[in-house]
Parts: structure tokens; sequence; C-alpha cells
């Protein structure tokens, strides 16, 4: 009887044997855990047959074999395999081979990935071996795997630590909707909560944490910055204290290493560590700041319960010394917020399909380039190529989607039609795909022509099917109202076109992302034509929207929904026609009806009376009432204060309501001068480079840390602005202060000049006014 099972991938591994590299991956199913070890194999690179001369030299002091294979590289030299039984001698030849300046082909592949990719598997596979039943998971030995379908019961817990300045750690905190628990240094204080497990010592607080995992073996462990802070310091606190940092399964090691680039890596087997901010960033959420308090305010409507008023440091140094029941129910807390985030906003859910879809592991940061290369590389294999490498000069730009030229004014009635995934459209209907354009190459005679020299196969291509097997799937995960699913396909897919346009991917060509963008401008375009025909009015598009004005006055029988959906309707029949008669495809461009704005304002640039682009506003009405719409204006900017966001709203909805502003206007001016939104004036602006660096030329936010930095260390107090960070400050009478060192009255004539008028003087001239008019004749009244 042979052995079956099946599994969702947690971690993966590769160990060098002297029969070659065997890959270690750690699954779960619903309640198993397995390690699964395949049986040792070769890890190749490729090389040209022209270079293999020059190149065995430089090689033989590794042992390896040469086999000619049936495959070529982009420019179509014939290729042979170098096969060596580790992957560090893999490395090494490599790195020998680069500095001879002799191109390998895919040294960078490592094996666990490439064993899942060429076999298909994504994030679930089953497998066969000899299965051996350990004490908390079976180990499968000599393992073959193909990809399946699992649905896994993922044991989470939410993790965060506390520590002093020099990363000294004070507690560890651990929640979960089956339990709690903080590990705190310090003598047991009486009626403490239970939660509460007391240890004589950081070394004690490190080996209970220890025996937790071992005891309740967690699956994935989430927390906020979870990997670059909390496990970096608990890995690197153990082995200071002579302690196995034994975080992974079977007892095994967590290893943390230091990369150049600034961010380490974390290498646990059997267990995933997800850090909540990159989380969020992969599921395409876009924060002012990624502090927990502010994301938690955003999306919970809660925040933390220190006074983040104070500096956070010395409280939590306050307390370890004073209140340790306090600062374990803020640890508590914190790990409560993450876990509350998750689960609010699905993010494992999403993290999961994402994986199923790409083969990315749970916890990968970004991954586009990694996501297709693990899809597309196999395809690629079996079309008789071997990838290219990166492009040695980093790669050129790529012309961006198409903006025209805006008609600013006051409008009603402006209809928004957009085409739904213009880009992986595109790749689909005129099947553009790096093999394709290989292929295409050899015989452009009977290829579809796309931009700047590219051809692509009508017969030979495998992007356009990939992103069609994406669109089915993100259409029944609609229909099955599976909001992550669908979240995770859109993603996916609109990251191939940035994919083929960057120069960090190895699939990078000009040809590639050019054939894209520029027959969106081509889309664009010829749509403006044809709805004009119409008789409307276009007065903007932007990359895959097109505005038309209906006219101020529609007639009695006019419907601005039936008319957006009619239009359309054409369009999407136009393209049909024209494809089929000019180009022999069929079409998967569609438009959609989208959006109707009663009221609409598109601004001039500053100065000017040029139209201004990717800045607009709108009031749209419908059954659930009136929404304000802006894009691009002051109050979507994080460097505006909320008295300038406050303003903009109001001023927007008075204009739109045709009502009269001046008095609002004058108002709200001179209440500023008496101090009425005082609260309201704080700007928050991101340091871009360490403080050290702002030397000639210092702007007022890094004027306001560099100040700020100096009464700390004057007060004793940690230096809270030395490096890349946010900086909340006021606009003083004496110059920029940071808020927790106000000193000075607020400079009014700052905050009218610099936040008010430039928001009152894009829109007022549209109805015949100016924001100094106003105010000047109220100074007139004094």
């Amino acid at each position: 009887m042979v052995n079956l099972a099946s599994g969702f991938i947690l971690s993966r591994h590769s160990h060098n044997t002297q029969a070659g590299v065997s890959n270690e991956y750690w699954l779960k199913d619903s309640d198993t855990v397995y390690r699964v070890l395949t049986a040792p194999e070769q890890v190749v690179f490729f090389i040209a047959n022209s270079l293999l001369e020059l190149a065995r030299p430089l090689l033989k002091d590794f042992p390896f074999q040469v086999t000619p294979l049936a495959l070529t590289t982009f420019d179509h030299q014939k290729v042979s395999g170098v096969y060596f039984n580790s992957s560090y001698h893999a490395h090494q030849a490599a790195k020998r081979l680069a500095a001879a300046n002799i191109e390998t082909f895919e040294a960078d592949i490592k094996a666990p990935e490439r064993h899942l990719m060429e076999r298909f598997v994504q994030a679930e596979m089953c497998f066969t071996g000899q299965f051996i039943h350990r004490r908390q998971y079976i180990e499968v030995r000599g393992a073959r795997i193909k990809p399946a379908k699992c649905i896994p019961t993922l044991k989470t817990v939410s993790l965060d630590i506390e520590c002093s300045q020099q990363e000294v750690l004070y507690s560890i905190g651990l929640y979960a909707d089956w339990g709690q628990w903080v590990f705190m240094r310090g003598e047991p204080v009486p009626d403490a909560p239970a939660f509460i497990h007391w240890c004589s010592s950081e070394h004690d607080l490190l080996t209970g944490f220890i025996a937790w995992l071992a005891e309740h073996d967690p699956d994935i462990i989430i927390g906020w910055a979870v990997v670059q802070f909390d496990f970096r310091i608990l890995v690197q606190r153990a082995e200071r204290l002579g302690i196995t940092p034994s975080f992974g399964r079977a007892n095994s090691k967590a290893k943390w290493r230091d990369r150049q680039q600034g961010n380490g890596f974390l290498d646990i087997q059997g267990r995933v560590v997800i850090d909540g901010i990159e989380a969020f960033k992969a599921a395409s959420y876009v924060f002012e700041n990624y502090s927990l308090e502010h994301v938690a305010n955003q999306l919970l409507g809660e925040g933390k319960e220190l006074d983040t008023s104070l500096d956070k440091l010395s409280q939590i140094n306050y307390q370890f010394q004073h209140d340790k029941v306090a600062l374990a129910q803020y640890n508590l807390q914190d790990c409560r917020l993450v876990w509350r985030l998750f689960e609010h906003c699905q993010l494992l859910d999403f993290l999961q399909q994402r994986s199923r879809l790409t083969g990315l592991e749970l916890g990968r940061a970004g991954g586009s380039v990694a996501a297709f290369t693990h899809l597309y590389l196999p395809k690629v294999h079996r079309a008789g190529y071997v990838a290219p490498n990166l492009p040695l000069d980093g790669g050129l730009a790529s012309p961006g989607g198409y903006v025209m030229d805006s008609q600013p004014g006051l409008y009603k009635h402006v209809l928004v039609l957009d085409y739904k995934s213009l880009y992986p459209s595109i790749i689909r209907t005129f099947k553009i795909d790096p093999v394709g354009m290989i292929e295409g190459l050899k015989q452009p005679e009977q290829a579809i022509e796309g931009f700047v020299g590219g051809y692509f196969s009508r017969q030979t291509h495998f992007l356009p099917e990939i992103i069609s097997q994406l669109w089915q799937a993100r259409d029944h995960a609609k229909a099955a109202r599976d909001s992550a699913a669908s979240q995770a396909i859109k993603i996916i897919m609109n990251s191939f076109y940035g994919v083929l346009g960057s120069g960090g991917c190895r699939f990078y060509d000009p040809r590639l992302a050019s054939s894209i963008t520029l027959r969106g401008h081509q889309i664009m375009k010829q749509t403006q034509q044809w709805i004009e025909q119409q008789g409307w009015q276009v007065i903007y598009g932007d990359t895959d929207s097109t505005f038309v004005w209906l006219g101020n006055e529609l007639k009695a029988d006019q419907d601005p929904d039936q008319i957006g959906q009619d239009l359309a309707r054409y369009i999407n029949q136009a393209w049909q026609q024209k494809l089929a008669e000019e180009f022999a495809l069929d079409c998967f461009l569609e438009m959609e009806y989208e959006t109707h704005y009663s009221k609409f304002f598109m601004p001039t640039i500053r100065g000017t009376d040029k139209g201004s682009k990717k800045r607009y506003a709108g009031l749209i009405e419908d059954d659930q009432g009136q929404k304000l719409v802006f894009k691009g204006l002051e109050t979507v900017r994080s460097d505006w204060t909320e008295l300038a966001r406050l303003f903009q709203t109001r001023l927007y909805e008075m204009v739109f309501a045709e009502q009269d502003p001046c008095d609002y206007i004058r108002e709200l001016v001179q209440q500023t001068r008496q101090g009425a939104f005082d609260q309201q004036l704080v700007y928050r602006k991101r340091l871009g480079q360490p403080i050290k660096a702002y030397v000639k030329n210092v702007p007022p936010h890094a004027r306001a840390a560099i100040n700020a930095d100096l009464e700390n260390e004057k007060l004793g107090k940690p230096l809270q602005y030395q490096h890349k960070g946010v900086i909340r400050y006021v606009q003083t009478l004496v110059g920029p202060q940071a808020v927790e060192y106000v000193t000075s009255s607020p400079d009014y004539d700052h905050y009218i000049e610099k936040q008010l008028q430039p928001i009152a003087d894009a829109i007022l001239p549209a109805i015949g006014l100016s924001f100094a008019a106003i105010v000047d004749d109220q100074l007139g009244l004094f």
C-alpha cells in the first residue's frame, strides 16, 4: 500500500548531501504537520555551448557534469546544463564564471523553488514516500510530489515584544482566539492577571517562550514589524545569552541574516512569520503611516493604551520599573490589535490565495517578479528556451500610461468610463508574451505587430493563457463573494505589466512593456474619437479612464446612467469589429460605465490656464446620498494639514451646491487668526534621509526634527529623529517646531497663505471670485 497525503506549504528549505541536494518542505493539512524530504538531486545552471571550453578550466575545483540540452537562449544559442551535487558549489562556480565574464543562465534559482515550479506546484501538493511518525509531525522521506488542492487548518498566534533601548527583553506577548500569554521579567505581583507568566531573568524569558512554542506548536506567527524587529531581537538575544533559538519545528534553530541592503532575513523551519505591515502593502492597502496606532485607528477605530503624546520608550521603561502589570496589558493589547486587523481585513485568506495562485511563500514581502518567474519559467523550458538574465543597464524606461491634456473648468454631468483591467486585457488580446515575442520575431510577417520593434506569435505564447486563467478565477471568486481571492487575483494580474517593464525581472524587454502601454495610448485615443462621433465631449483621459461631459443641461428623457451604459456597449462592439477586421483577433477589451458626477471640477496647473493632470473633484449623488470625491488634491495629500482638508471639503461642497462661499471664507480666516483651529495646524511629513544628511538645504520638517532632538539630548531622552521616520510639527512665529516642543504661537499668516489660499484659488476663479479679494475686503473693515 502506497502512503499518500497532501498539505499546504509552510516553509521550504534544502540540504546538501553527498548524493545531491534534498529539498525539505513543511506542510499542514486539516490537522497533521508533515516534514517532506525529497530524494537528492543535482543543482543546475546553463551555459552557452560556445563558452564551454573557456568555462571548463575555471570549474576544475568543483565536481560537476555537463550535459548538452535541446534548449537555447532567447538569442538562439544552444546551451548545456552544468550539474552539481551541492548548492554551494553551484553558487561558487557561477560567481567564478561571472568574474571571468562568462555568462550563465538561471544560476540564481534556488533548489526548492526550481523543484516546485518544474512540477507546477504553487502552495499545495500531494506526496508519496516513506512515512515516519514523529512526536508532533510525520516525516516523509524520498518524497515525490505533484500539485493538489488542500484546505488547511492553520494555527495562528499574534506576537509582540517589549524591550529597552539596548534591545534587552522585558516581555513577550502572545494572543490568539484560543488563548493569551505574556512572559514578563520580574517577581510575581499579587493578584496579577493569570495570563502573565513571571520569569526571573531574560534567560528564563526566552527558554519559557521556546517551551511555549514546542507545547502549542503554531503554524503562523503574525505581528507588526515582527520579522525585522521582534524576531531579529529574539534570535540575537538568545544567541548572546548562549541559548539556541529553537523557534522552528523539530527543535530546529531559527537563523537571522543581515543583508547589505538593510532589511535582514529570517529562516525558520516549519512555521510562517508574517509581518502585518508587509501583508497590508501586499494587499494594496495604503496608509499615511504604517504605525500600529495609526492603522488600528483607521481600520478599527481604536488605538493603543499608552499616551502617544509622550515618548513611548520612556513610558515602557517606566512601566517595566514600576508597573509591570500595566506593561503586560499594553504588550497584549499590541498583539490583540494585530490579530483584529488581520481578521478584519481577511489578510491570512488573501495571503493563502496569493500563494495558491503564484507559488509565493505566505510571509513573502513583495514578490511580483518571483511570482511571475514561478508561473512562467517552467513554460519557457517546455518551449525549448532557458530564461534570460537581468539587463546589465538596469533596464530602460518604457512609456507610461496615456494621460490626455484636460479641459479645466466647472462642469455638470460628467461620466467616467473605465476599461476593465486594461493592461491584462491588452496582453490577452494582442498576445504579448516574452517567448511569443522571440517566436514572433522569427516570422514577423505572420505575427502581430507591437511597438518599438516587437512582434508576437499568434500560436506560441503563455502569458495570455495565464491571464485568462486568472481572469476566470477572479470571476468565480466574485460570484462566490470571495473578496480575498478576488483581490489577490486582481493584484497579481495587474502586476504583470510592471514586471515586464522592470529591470529587476529576467524577462524584461522594453518591446514588451512598450507594446502594452503604447497600445493603451492608441486605445484611449481611438475611444475618444468614437465617443465624440456620438456627439459627446471628452474632457479628460487617464490610463484606462475616459471622462465624458454630457453638457450642463440634460433633456427630460436623457438619463446619465443609461447614456453611460449605452456608450460602453457601443465602444465594446466597435472594438470587437475593428480587431476582427484589421487584426483577425478576438477582443478581450471591455469598457465599463463607472460613475456619474453630477458636479465635476478640473483645475488648472497653478499659475497657468493649462488643465492639470491626475487632479480633479466631483460630486456623486445617488440613493445613498451625496459623496465628494477628490483625486490628487489637498485632501488626499499627506503633507497638508487637517485645517486644509476641512476647508477644502466644505468649500467644494458649497461651490457644487451653488452657494456663495464668501462669508464662510471670511469667518474661517478670522477664526484661524483667533486660534480656534490650532489643533488642526499640525504638519506630518516623512524624513526622506537621516537627519545628518540635511546640510545645505534643510526643509522645515528637517529643521523641526533637528531642534527636537537637540532638546531630547538636553533632557536626557532618547533621540527620536536621527534616522528616517515621520515628524509632526507646527509652523510657528519662530520657525517650525515639533509638536512635543512647541514654545511659540502659530504663524497664522503662513497657514492662510500656504494652506488656505492655494485651495481657494484653485476653484474660486471658476465662479468669478478670488481668495485675496474676499480676505482683503474683510481686512478693510478694520
